[in-house]
């Protein structure tokens, strides 16, 4: 039996590399999960916690945010929280008629069916729909957190399911520990127009850092070779930084980006990081397929996506580019930040040679449209000149003594 104390990236991810190398044949993950599906099979098994959860405070707070008792509304809770969902679903369901009780979509054993009819997986949960309806429809009651969760510091779980439900239905929250609600619809609110912002910030740049934030997650590949065809049709720039957990010091390294995505799993992506700390905005793979992307979002979707294999070809969410020839790419588009009129985007494919980052002149001269070389010719200092040449030779003489306040060759006042 072996350990595994430490990840490269998330935490709440499956450490299926780490159980590779230590031949391991399955695992046992205790503390939080994103649930997400790892890259590589092999049997899993979760535990979540238990967190004590007083059913009667909780009973006598759905029934105060939730006076009218045939409105759809879906019991929500953190991970620690699930085993209490049912009982509490027993204690409302004599007066509460379409309750509908999410469970933790743990993967399904190795070589097993999938169960029939299968329920809807959205938010690492599972949601027993009944025939012809949808998840939309329902209003949300969740079971987490504490009394005092500021924005900054919001559980990363809770803001994948306020960004992500329907804006226009009721979602409530509730201590399990004393009972006190709040209604999330103005956190929600603040947090899709924060996810706005960033989207704006995405379109203003030129040059994008695509952060590998999870390598035992599956689809990684596919989606990070995804955010790369989009920049580049989109005219940006992108480089592929692979730094493990990303902090303030490891970032200020590439000063020459506009902005940083991270492909994460869905928690590894709304992990609350402190304001300020980063000296650019880190963003969300979904922000990035909004800036890049004319044709997103398509009609009668959720406000936000929280997974990148959501985007990905194959599943129902995915938007394909539309063509070269499109009248979506010539739409006039003005910058909510700075005022200003953005260009259209050069739409070039991979194999176009005029994508190089050399580019021929008339007069056989060579422009590099490199934007790191650009960044660094408006600096003001670009490092030491060796001038080669250009130095006359002198013999070698002797410096200064001393240490630097008080050097031997300076007056004493």
């Amino acid at each position: 039996m072996f350990i595994l104390g430490d990840t490269a990236y998330s935490s709440c991810c499956v450490d299926v590399l780490g159980a590779e190398q230590a031949g391991a044949q399955a695992l046992v993950h205790f503390g939080p999960a994103c649930l997400s599906p790892p890259a590589r099979p092999l049997p899993i098994t979760f535990v979540l916690g238990h967190r004590s959860v007083a059913l009667e405070l909780c009973v006598k707070a759905f029934e105060a945010q939730n006076p009218d008792s045939k409105a759809p509304v879906v019991l929500l809770s953190e991970p620690a929280c699930a085993h209490a969902l049912e009982a509490l679903a027993t204690l409302l369901r004599p007066r509460y008629l379409d309750l509908l009780v999410s469970s933790p979509a743990f993967p399904l054993p190795v070589g097993s069916l999938s169960p029939e009819p299968k329920p809807l997986e959205r938010f690492g949960r599972r949601f027993p729909l009944a025939p012809g309806r949808h998840l939309e429809e329902y209003g949300a009651f969740y079971v987490g957190g504490s009394e005092t969760s500021p924005d900054l510091d919001l559980d990363p779980d809770l803001s994948r399911l306020l960004l992500g439900w329907a804006p226009g239905r009721p979602f409530s929250s509730c201590c399990p520990d004393t009972g006190k609600t709040q209604d999330e619809g103005a956190r929600a609110g603040r947090l899709r127009a924060r996810r706005q912002y960033l989207v704006e910030r995405a379109r203003d740049a030129r040059v994008v850092g695509l952060l590998a934030g999870t390598l035992g997650v599956a689809q990684h590949r596919e989606a990070l070779a995804h955010l790369r065809s989009l920049t580049q049709a989109a005219g940006k720039r992108s480089y592929v930084l692979a730094l493990g957990r990303p902090t303030p010091a490891k970032l200020a390294n590439f000063p020459e980006m506009d902005v940083f995505v991270l492909l994460a799993c869905p928690l590894g992506a709304l992990s609350p990081q402190l304001s300020g700390s980063f000296f650019r905005p880190i963003l969300a793979p979904c922000e990035l397929e909004a800036s890049c992307n004319p044709a997103w979002p398509p009609p009668g979707l959720a406000p936000y996506l929280t997974h990148y294999a959501d985007l990905l070809p194959g599943s129902p969410f995915h938007v394909p580019l539309p063509p070269p020839e499109s009248e979506l790419w010539e739409t006039p588009d003005v910058s909510l930040i700075t005022g200003e009129l953005r260009p259209p985007p050069a739409w070039k494919s991979s194999n176009d040679p005029g994508s190089l980052a050399v580019t021929p002149r008339p007069q056989l001269e060579l422009a590099e449209s490199s934007p790191a070389a650009s960044f660094l010719s408006s600096r003001s200092w670009q490092g030491l000149e060796p001038r080669l040449g250009q130095t006359p030779v002198t013999e070698a003489v002797s410096g200064r003594r001393g240490i630097a306040i008080a050097y031997e060759d300076e007056g004493n006042g």
